[in-house]
């Protein structure tokens, strides 16, 4: 790939947090009765919460761009409309080449199934056969580090073991764009220096990025560029040491 991987304008996403409130109990009826209709069994809350407004973003290919922001500011939202998850209120997105988000530790996964059989399962929704699983089974084995444990029930796992599963399988073919959510966030030091080896590896092989991290220090280890959003909306975007130091100083976070 050259040029523009992800290419979005004017990312917008409402939720509509309305819902119909039913006064079903009969001595709310009646409490209500002398200040309203008997007809007035519902109420509607006209709520919303914009978790995107206006982003713009242009990400080049075989850049490793990193997202921070508190919890609510429309990091995941975001990558959500990348990876067509969420379709966006306004705006459009634009995405070339072939894509694998990792957006929950046990997205794609089944809980009573061994890890053996996740890793077939997983990798069918990624779009590869049987025969292409097989080929890479004992590479996504080591990458994993689960040992004789591949072949118990996923539902006993630890969820840095599911990670270490569920990051192996995306990544054991180089996708062209690959969207991480929180995902290095857990895990020991060791397995996440192999993480960010494999991405640097994709980097230098033209892979796109895109990572959302709480961490600081985690994204000035991994990524030249950030974005950091706040209240869905883009706060700053530029080079990642500048970005995260801002972001620390205004927020009053600890890097």
């Amino acid at each position: 790939m050259s040029g523009l991987a992800i290419q979005a304008e004017g990312l917008s996403k409402l939720y509509p947090l309305g819902e119909m409130e039913r006064y079903s109990a009969l001595r709310d009826t009646l409490a209500r009765a002398a200040t309203a209709p008997w007809t007035m069994l519902y109420r509607r809350k006209q709520e919303t919460f914009w978790a995107l407004r206006d982003v713009d973003l242009r990400v080049a290919s075989g850049e490793i761009l990193g997202i921070i922001g508190r919890n609510g500011a429309g990091k995941t939202t975001l990558l959500k409309v990348v990876a067509r998850v969420l379709r966006p209120t306004t705006g459009r997105v634009r995405v070339t080449g072939r894509l694998a988000p990792m957006l929950d530790l046990g997205a794609g996964f089944h809980p009573e199934l061994s890890g053996r059989e996740n890793v077939f399962l997983n990798g069918a929704l990624l779009g590869h056969n049987e025969d292409d699983v097989r080929r890479h089974f004992d590479e996504i084995l080591a990458f994993a580090e689960l040992g004789e444990f591949i072949e118990a029930p996923l539902r006993t796992y630890s969820s840095g073991m599911v990670a270490r599963l569920g990051f192996a399988v995306a990544t054991t073919w180089r996708p062209d764009i690959l969207i991480l959510d929180e995902v290095l966030a857990v895990g020991d030091e060791a397995f996440q220096q192999k993480c960010r080896a494999r991405l640097e590896g994709f980097r230098a092989s033209g892979s796109t990025v895109l990572f959302v991290s709480h961490s600081g220090v985690a994204i000035r280890a991994m990524c030249r560029q950030a974005l950091w959003l706040d209240h869905g909306r883009v706060q700053a975007i530029g080079p990642a040491e500048e970005v995260t130091e801002r972001y620390h100083e205004v927020a009053g976070v600890a890097p």
